[in-house]
């Protein structure tokens, strides 16, 4: 490993400079989710269950980083007890950093504050389809599954299996492929409200007092010798991304 990449890695796993993005980033988002709009958590008391390690969470996806980062904040919030909602942000001065989040790699690296982003946690990987040069991938790249597989070693995961913002749009078989092989406990969580109230990056707000939502629901019990085709279709079932008859 280079010296740059060896600097890299380091930098991307310092708690203390997760802890001062956790800060500085839960500051400025805090009031667009909780005082612009307004934000209503269901299951949350479901967290504290959870192992801190080897969890994977799938969810639908709504925007780039709004949804991770209320995650983030619920997490933090979590670990300081709190079981209703965000509350009061005192849990930005210790904040829980044990967490990473998949994401593509032409996302994280398109601007200045994604990249920034990538510090707090992210886990790139390459798109199966690229918009811009037409190439088709099939799955995920075996060093793409190494570096998730390193991460729920340590972390709990999140991860978005249809890897878009659309609605309805079919999920990827890299994420059953996730579960089948290194066997975590999987969490679903159905999001909504944050494609209205913010524009697709979740950086900008287009719309105020909309009520958000973040349900967390019981761990999938999964049989991981199913194929990742039932796998996977059990995945979007549970967060509730099957488009209904007639779409």
């Amino acid at each position: 490993m280079s010296i740059r990449n060896n600097f890299k890695t380091k930098l991307l796993e310092s708690k203390f400079i997760k802890g001062l993005l956790y800060f500085f980033i839960g500051l400025i988002s805090y009031p667009r989710i909780n005082l612009t709009n307004k934000l209503k958590v269901k299951g949350m008391e479901k967290l504290k269950e959870l192992p801190k390690q080897n969890v994977l969470f799938v969810s639908n996806h709504q925007t780039y980083f709004a949804d991770v980062i209320t995650f983030l904040h619920i997490f933090c919030a979590s670990s300081w007890k709190k079981n209703k909602g965000l509350g009061f942000p005192s849990y930005l001065l210790w904040p829980f950093t044990r967490v990473k989040y998949v994401a593509a790699t032409t996302t994280m690296q398109k601007t200045f504050i994604a990249r920034i982003f990538t510090l707090a946690g992210a886990i790139t990987v390459k798109r199966s389809w690229n918009s811009d040069s037409g190439e088709v991938r099939k799955g995920l790249e075996i060093g793409d599954t190494r570096n998730i597989s390193n991460a729920l070693n340590k972390n709990w995961v999140i991860t978005f299996p249809q890897g878009t913002t659309t609605p309805f749009a079919p999920g990827r078989k890299g994420t059953a492929f996730i579960i089948k092989k290194y066997k975590p406990i999987v969490v679903p969580i159905v999001i909504n409200g944050f494609s209205e109230a913010f524009d697709k990056t979740g950086l900008k707000i287009q719309k105020r007092n909309v009520k958000l939502s973040v349900e967390f629901k019981d761990p999938l019990q999964i049989n991981y010798d199913d194929s990742t085709e039932d796998i996977l279709q059990q995945v979007m079932e549970a967060i509730e991304q099957i488009a209904p008859s007639g779409l």
